[in-house]
């Protein structure tokens, strides 16, 4: 049979031993916290990479994203050629009010337009204004941290090395182009006139002595 008052005798030497400790409570918002490199805070747009392909609004499963273009014509860049058609992106906002950052639209978009920002203060009074247009959504791509670097004894990137192939062969062929150059300037170049048999120049035709 326990004993009348030992579970308050618990408590009361859990409290003491908590009270002796230091405390470890982080003084936000005069302390920033220490967020993890990639944190889940709000989502930023590179406006330049997105081609409103749509593809982040139809996997949405909460609806938040809002997006709206028009096409505009591009003239033929070459004499007979056709035109052509491209979106151009009018509005792109998400509602983070609705958003439950599952990350879908990041993984989904095909050109790298949306990243994980790790901003995090940007709570509003009114629920309405948690709908961040495109120029918000920009401002927080500037706050992306940058990539992790890559393993180095992973593999070159097919791009990374197909470019760095590229310039060392145009790197060869400027420098072999150079040295043809340069043998066929001294190949080409007249010899000096030297001295005669009794040390006196040679004088050129037509020349005086």
């Amino acid at each position: 049979m326990p004993i009348p008052g030992s579970g308050l005798a618990k408590g009361l030497a859990v409290t003491l031993r908590t009270m002796t400790k230091r405390s470890h409570t982080a003084q936000y918002p005069e302390v920033q916290p220490e967020l993890p490199p990639r944190s889940r805070g709000v989502i930023g747009l590179f406006e330049e990479n997105c081609t409103v392909c749509m593809l982040c609004a139809r996997e949405c499963p909460d609806w938040c994203i809002y997006i709206d273009s028009h096409k505009e014509t591009l003239p033929a860049s070459t004499p007979g050629g056709r035109e052509r058609s491209r979106n151009v992106l009018d509005r792109f906002a998400i509602d983070f009010s609705l958003c439950m950052y599952c990350g879908i639209c990041i993984e989904v978009c095909p050109f790298d337009a949306l990243f994980w920002s790790p901003e995090f203060e940007y709570a509003e009074t009114d629920i309405h204004e948690l709908t961040h247009e495109r120029d918000k959504l920009r401002e927080w791509m500037w706050t992306v941290p940058a990539p992790p670097a890559l393993d180095p004894a992973a593999e070159e990137p097919k791009e990374l090395a197909a470019a760095r192939k590229a310039v060392e062969k145009a790197e060869a062929a400027a420098a072999a182009a150079a040295a043809a150059a340069e043998a066929d300037r001294v190949a080409g170049t007249p010899d000096s006139p030297g001295p005669s048999a009794d040390g006196t120049p040679d004088t050129p035709a037509g020349g005086t002595a």
